[in-house]
């Protein structure tokens, strides 16, 4: 679902979606040098449900039978939250009450090996000091909204991440998704205390770094809802920021990092034509 400046929202199918972001090596859209991504790392997904059906759709636009690509979700079926979602017309809203994060992976060129817990982002409660993070807590009850209409908004900003291996070469491969609340914008929270790594309101949970120190290549795609987080913020783990132009509006607050042989991008990693609010960051990796 894409918000307009009017306040109306128009409604993209999943392969309109999936075209307007898939590219070839020159960073083009719907050219014959399209090739199947390996990993797909989304945010705001309604759960299982539609990642797997957007998963199929995926494999169909490759002429792959239904369940060529898999899906792993944060949660299955996340609660509804909230009220229009900024949509003029509420059953387009409706569609976005239910919010997760999920990876899809091609079966064909990746096994799947271990599937981390959920880990939550942290935040700052409206009224709370901040206090270079001192104010900070988990984003998950009971610190979270304690209004009624934002009861579960906590579950769209649970990360996941899973291990991968790279079936032609036995590579190892970690991917995790990551979304955190628009607090993040002005106040960096990570956890209880705590501002993140560099300050930017990120971190890895426990679970999900065991898998990423056990992985030779490393990719994590993040909407932070945070500008000014820089392209060496995860060097800690071995890997760099791709892509520096403005992915919403005039704001880059969508990240991808990558540790392993990125390849250069004639478009900076970042597709302009992407329907969405978001444009889309990739990377091919060389393995």
């Amino acid at each position: 679902m894409r918000n307009n400046a009017d306040g109306t929202c128009t409604r993209i199918s999943g392969p309109d979606h999936l075209r307007s972001m898939l590219v070839d090596d020159n960073g083009a859209t719907g050219t014959s040098g399209v090739q199947a991504p390996d990993l797909l790392i989304v945010q705001q997904v309604r759960g299982t449900g539609q990642a797997t059906a957007y998963a199929d759709q995926l494999s169909a636009l490759f002429g792959h039978p239904a369940g060529t690509y898999r899906a792993i979700v944060a949660w299955a079926d996340p609660e509804p939250w909230g009220g229009s979602h900024h949509c003029s017309r509420p059953e387009l809203g409706d569609l976005k009450k239910k919010q997760t994060n999920a990876i899809l992976y091609n079966t064909r060129t990746l096994s799947l090996g271990d599937t981390s817990k959920y880990w939550s982002a942290g935040w700052l409660k409206p009224g709370t000091a901040y206090d270079g993070g001192a104010g900070c807590t988990l984003y998950k009850p009971p610190s979270n909204d304690d209004g009624a209409a934002y009861a579960y908004k906590w579950k769209r900003t649970s990360a996941i991440a899973a291990r991968f291996t790279i079936k032609a070469t036995g590579t190892s491969v970690f991917a995790a998704t990551m979304h955190l609340p628009e607090q993040n914008g002005q106040h960096a929270c990570a956890g209880a205390g705590d501002t993140g790594i560099g300050g930017s309101g990120l971190h890895v949970g426990a679970d999900a770094t065991s898998l990423m120190n056990a992985s030779t290549i490393r990719v994590i795609g993040v909407d932070a809802n945070r500008t000014g987080i820089a392209p060496g913020t995860l060097g800690g783990f071995g890997m760099t920021g791709y892509g520096a132009k403005a992915t919403m509006g005039s704001r880059k607050i969508d990240y991808l990092f990558v540790k392993g042989a990125v390849r250069p991008s004639s478009v900076d990693h970042t597709v302009s034509g992407t329907k969405s609010n978001h444009l889309a960051l990739y990377g091919f990796i060389t393995y």
